[in-house]
């Protein structure tokens, strides 16, 4: 028993019919769109629209690319040492030059991608879970908590950034989970702004005295119904604060302060070649062209978040 064919199926089959009774020949239905080519008109439309947040997206997906597959594009192991060949300019068999040690700049610009990164994405993932927590939670609970909770976060907004993190590191010592913890530290006062100011007009809402009056929970209506509307707000702001975590362990590596040798980071290549500035500038101009790059791609991406999400710069464009 066959059955019969339902929704657009049933729609151009009783169309042929009609034409068939009408003596006019059948036309049939027109093929699908090819996905591929479907794809490619949005990713086109993306472009046209938003050229510099495209520009971002390549410029991330570039840095990101060259992290996830340092083992196989590094012509050298990083940590190599070639005393022979020690400040070689670029060219021939070390396309970006060695430093004194001789070990392959390029190699070493490949694998302090993966520091920066992971810095970078574990630090302000840390500082959006403590820090949005924090501001959801006073500003839901308001009164003096909330004076409070906002005193203690603008004593750690008073403090620069790297400074504050210079001192964390200094106390704690150069290591990679130090770092972490201090960049984070740095982040966690906007993040509580960035989540309490939205809150503070969502609790009074409708649907938030309907979740009360049905009786939900407290920890229900702040990670359910209030959560969902600020998420895109924080994650836009985190994608702009990746580009100061980076700045911030580039400037702690820089001084000294950052993941310790012969581990390469951006910031401790630039330190090394501060030593030989005059002799060998590649090897401070090729790390600070790889922090440039990516700083660039993830300001770009974040400017370009920040007007999709926001009503009136959609107005305007």
């Amino acid at each position: 028993m066959t059955r019969a064919p339902t929704g657009a199926a049933a729609t151009q089959l009783g169309a042929a019919r009609l034409a068939a009774e009408a003596g006019a020949p059948a036309v049939s239905p027109r093929p699908p769109a090819a996905p591929l080519r479907k794809f490619g008109g949005s990713v086109w439309r993306f472009v046209t629209r938003h050229p510099a947040t495209a520009a971002g997206l390549l410029l991330c997906a570039l840095v990101v690319a060259a992290a996830l597959f340092a083992p196989w594009l590094a012509p050298f192991d990083p940590n190599d040492q070639n005393i022979v060949d020690r400040l070689s300019p670029p060219g021939g068999d070390y396309l970006l030059g060695t430093d004194s040690y001789g070990r392959d700049v390029l190699s070493r610009i490949l694998y302090g991608a993966r520091i920066s990164l992971l810095v970078a994405v574990t630090s302000i993932a840390a500082a959006i879970a403590v820090g949005g927590t924090i501001g959801m939670v006073s500003a839901y609970v308001g009164g003096r908590f909330d004076l409070f909770v906002m005193q203690c976060m603008d004593v750690l907004l008073s403090f620069p950034s790297l400074i504050l993190g210079l001192i964390v590191v200094a106390l704690l010592g150069p290591e990679l989970v130090n770092l972490v913890f201090a960049i984070a530290l740095t982040a966690v006062a906007p993040f509580a702004r960035i989540a309490r100011a939205p809150v503070l007009t969502l609790k009074e809402r409708a649907f938030i005295e309907a979740g009360r009056a049905l009786g939900f929970s407290h920890l229900r209506i702040l990670f359910v119904h209030v959560l969902p509307n600020i998420l895109s707000e924080v994650l836009v702001m985190g994608s702009l604060w990746m580009a100061t975590a980076v700045r911030t362990e580039a400037s702690l590596s820089f001084i000294g302060l950052g993941v310790k040798p012969p581990t390469a980071t951006w910031g401790g290549m630039m330190r090394e070649g501060f030593e030989n500035i005059l002799d060998a500038p590649w090897l401070s101009v090729w790390p600070g062209l790889a922090i440039l790059v990516l700083v660039l791609g993830l300001n770009m991406v974040g400017d370009g978040l920040r007007d999709a999400t926001d009503p009136r710069m959609r107005g305007e464009s």
